[in-house]
């Protein structure tokens, strides 16, 4: 034995076969025993030069793009949480919109209630004067929707407009507001105490009819003699538009008898009370 060798008993190997050593590692030793990621890429290009090798690599690539589109079809979409959170969201603004246009809503029922009566009644005047022949018109409260019936008076009448009705909507009535009772009526015609409040001639001053008569002249009478043609008194009166409950949503529309004049009002409130005021 000598200093400095390597003493072993048996065969001492030839010092090419130590050269060669390294090189004669199976490629998963050399995967297992080497942190070099160059060594690392030869053995992926070494094992992947095989049959096995490729048809391994084939069978992973594979997987990855299996596993890449399955994450990215999971980005694509909202989850279950995610979607609860939105249709929550949705109905809290839709009930906080309803809320909040309810009164506008409510408001304009009054004025398409006001603009029907203004227009039911002009057009009956206008048909009366047009067509020669009277035209009856007649209000009704007493069941919901509250009507106008406007109908010629000649039997077998052939002219452009027959019997018509028209309908408020079911939350607007024609309603005489007790508290309002004392302001002073448009046109001063009557006491403000009946919704419905025609009737005031110059031999009467009793009102509260429901039904008067355009006459082909364009007054206003409260008769007709069934031949198409007016037969009484000139007729005054007002009807009342309101919503139960809801004082300033009162309107109204008075009539002028002499000249069949239609003419709208507004209720508004002033110092110690309320006023109509025309539109």
């Amino acid at each position: 034995m000598y200093p400095g060798t390597l003493t072993r008993y048996g065969t001492v190997p030839n010092i090419e076969l130590v050269r060669q050593a390294p090189q004669l590692r199976s490629p998963r030793d050399k995967c297992r025993r080497s942190a070099d990621p160059f060594q690392l890429h030869e053995f992926v290009d070494e094992f992947c030069s095989t049959t096995q090798g490729a048809a391994g690599a084939a069978n992973v690539m594979r997987s990855l793009e299996i596993n890449a589109g399955h994450r990215r079809h999971r980005a694509s979409g909202f989850s279950l949480i995610e979607m609860t959170m939105v249709v929550a969201l949705t109905i809290v603004v839709s009930v906080i919109s309803v809320i909040s246009l309810m009164p506008i809503l409510s408001a304009q029922h009054v004025v398409n209630a006001y603009n029907t009566t203004l227009s039911a009644m002009r057009q009956a005047r206008d048909n009366a004067v047009s067509q020669r022949t009277s035209y009856s018109v007649t209000f009704q409260n007493a069941t919901i929707p509250n009507t106008i019936t406007v109908t010629p008076t000649l039997t077998g009448f052939q002219g452009d407009q027959k019997t018509t009705i028209y309908t408020l909507p079911t939350d607007v009535l024609f309603l005489a507001q007790s508290a309002v009772a004392s302001t002073p009526a448009p046109d001063s015609f009557g006491s403000g105490a009946n919704a419905i409040d025609f009737g005031y001639t110059a031999n009467s001053s009793a009102g509260g009819a429901t039904t008067f008569y355009f006459c082909p002249d364009g007054s206003a009478q409260d008769a007709e003699d069934g031949a198409g043609n007016c037969s009484g008194s000139l007729d005054n009166g007002v009807v009342y538009i309101a919503q139960s409950g809801n004082i300033l949503s009162s309107r109204a529309v008075d009539m002028w008898g002499a000249t069949g004049r239609v003419r709208g009002w507004r209720l508004y409130p002033k110092t110690g009370g309320y006023q109509w005021l025309r539109q």
